[in-house]
């Protein structure tokens, strides 16, 4: 077999001419018919016990081709990446220019590769200090959040809703006199100003009575999720049921001690002061490194390929995936909701994920330049760390050489950063 490795006329980007000898394909194709035989069912022979040349002639002569083919290529293209060192970032664009019994196969394949950035200025740079205060106002707005977590629901009966009560109702919807799809609930519970429902629903609710039934007239957005429904009048039939507040309790030393493991108020505020610092401290910490490793991408100029940004857009949806199912939404359905297609979706992470490129490939740069790297015993740290947390043995994690390289890359990406925070001028 001979390889061919030449440059494209775009930037970062190998074609490779793969040339397989004869002998060798028909071999191959050989073990594809006994690996596929059994599936072919022939007139005149038992399922599976066709001959090669009458399943050939049955079907046609390129039957096996194709299968061939990605054996081949799945067994000389990581070859040739590994030999002639190649960091491929896309898949390769495959074509075949020559396949058939007793021919040598020949295919190219297109590949990007990974570019080759040079870091710029990357010591001394300089950014505004960040900080976070604590203030009264933030005590007070946890306080509220806890205020709220034990609050008692009371039953309103002597008077009409007032923005903010919960109440609950049935209600059904028409559109051009006609009941809509979705439109219609018993029993709703609906807090007055959350702005869950059409906008001026909620307000129109407001001075009703129990028992009181009312016809709310509202307009859906231009921009609702069904298109059916988007833009149209529609009358909602609502009848009052119930009327509920919140009852918050008092802040003082008996809240403290119901809520907490402290006796008063004031060691209450004192922990959440010293627990709102230290989430300061780290969020101070990551937006000081966000703002470093900003400045010092801004130095350099890369061209990134597209095969690069398409990969860290597809972990991006993933990870959005994974959001919505904590919603008992899919991505699909979410997308429906807000009238966009995948492919605008995509369109709008580009030059979020364009950053994230080429942010990491300017840490590499800078690691590669400082000779940073991650050593066993920081690795062995690190694993030890994850055993603890997921219920494993060391040793059962120690095996995993995969884990073992992506906890390396982790680490030398998180020394390199520290690095860069150390000889940047924070002012």
């Amino acid at each position: 077999m001979s390889i061919k490795v030449e440059k494209t006329d775009n930037k970062n980007e190998l074609k490779l001419e793969f040339t397989v000898e004869a002998q060798k394909f028909d071999e191959t194709m050989k073990k594809v018919y006994f690996k596929t035989v059994k599936y072919f069912n022939i007139p005149g022979f038992r399922k599976g016990k066709a001959p090669m040349n009458i399943i050939e002639r049955y079907y046609g002569k390129e039957i096996f081709y194709e299968d061939t083919f990605n054996e081949i290529l799945q067994e000389v293209y990581d070859n040739a990446l590994k030999e002639n060192k190649i960091e491929a970032v896309s898949r390769p664009d495959i074509d075949v220019k020559q396949i058939g019994k007793g021919q040598d196969l020949i295919f190219t394949a297109v590949v990007q590769t990974k570019p080759e950035v040079k870091p710029g200025k990357y010591k001394g740079i300089e950014i505004k200090k960040v900080e976070y205060n604590v203030s009264d106002e933030d005590i007070n707005h946890e306080l509220g959040h806890m205020q709220e977590r034990n609050s008692r629901m009371v039953t309103v009966d002597d008077r009409a809703v007032e923005n903010g009560d919960i109440t609950v109702i049935d209600f059904e919807g028409f559109v051009d006199g006609k009941a809509f799809e979705g439109g219609k609930a018993e029993g709703h519970e609906l807090t007055i100003g959350s702005n869950t429902f059409i906008p001026g629903f909620e307000d129109q609710i407001i001075g009703m009575k129990i028992d009181e039934e009312k016809d709310i007239n509202v307009k859906f957005p231009e921009e609702y999720f069904s298109k059916e429904l988007a833009g149209k009048d529609a009358t909602f039939k609502v009848k009052l049921h119930e009327i509920k507040k919140k009852e918050l309790p008092e802040l003082d030393d008996e809240f403290a001690k119901d809520v907490s493991e402290f006796d008063t108020l004031e060691e209450l505020k004192k922990s959440i002061k010293d627990r709102i610092e230290k989430d300061n401290e780290q969020k101070q910490k990551y937006e000081t490194e966000d703002a470093v490793i900003k400045a010092v991408c801004e130095n350099v100029k890369v061209d990134i390929p597209s095969g690069m940004i398409e990969t860290e857009i597809d972990h991006m949806e993933k990870d959005m995936e994974q959001r919505m199912q904590y919603q008992g939404l899919t991505l699909d359905m979410y997308l429906q909701m807000i009238g966009k297609t995948k492919e605008e979706f995509r369109k709008e992470y580009e030059d979020q994920a364009k950053d994230a490129v080429k942010s990491r490939l300017v840490i590499e740069a800078v690691a590669n330049e400082e000779k940073i790297e991650a050593d066993d015993k920081e690795v062995d740290e690190k694993i030890k760390e994850m055993a603890e947390n997921y219920g494993k043995t060391e040793d059962e994690l120690k095996s995993n050489e995969s884990l073992r390289n992506y906890l390396k890359e982790n680490i030398k990406t998180e020394k390199t950063i520290e690095f860069i925070v150390k000889n940047a001028k924070i002012k």
